[in-house]
């Protein structure tokens, strides 16, 4: 499980992320994300800290991807394989990953390289000097 500090709780949070944040759409799931620059540019104070802030992360897993036990199995997946990655993300990022229908007959691995890539096109690799562009 994640924990608390970690997760994107708030409908609000979701909305925002989902609609003012990037997105990477791969095969099997969608990630939003939205990172501490573009937080301070769509908020009142843009100069708020930060940088202190752990990655927090929300998942979206709707009735399209199946019944009730398959939706929590995909969930369950999702939250264990980001849990994993929540080091490598920089601090201050809001992201909301979104299963799409082809997630309920995917392999653990399988999420995970759609979610390492989605991570990737979307420059969120801790160590990438890029930044966002």
């Amino acid at each position: 499980m994640l924990p608390a500090a970690a997760r994107l709780t708030s409908s609000a949070d979701f909305q925002r992320v989902t609609r003012k944040g990037r997105r990477a759409g791969r095969p099997r799931l969608v990630v939003h994300a939205m990172t501490e620059r573009m937080q301070a540019t769509t908020e009142a104070d843009p100069c708020a800290e930060r940088n202190t802030v752990p990655p927090r992360v929300g998942f979206v897993v709707s009735k399209a991807v199946g019944n009730a036990v398959v939706r929590h199995r995909v969930a369950r997946r999702l939250r264990h394989l980001v849990g994993a990655r929540l080091g490598t993300l920089p601090l201050g990022t809001a992201l909301v990953v979104r299963a799409l229908p082809p997630a309920a007959g995917a392999t653990s691995a399988e999420l995970g390289q759609d979610f390492d890539a989605a991570i990737r096109k979307l420059r969120l690799v801790a160590d990438d000097s890029g930044g966002d562009r």
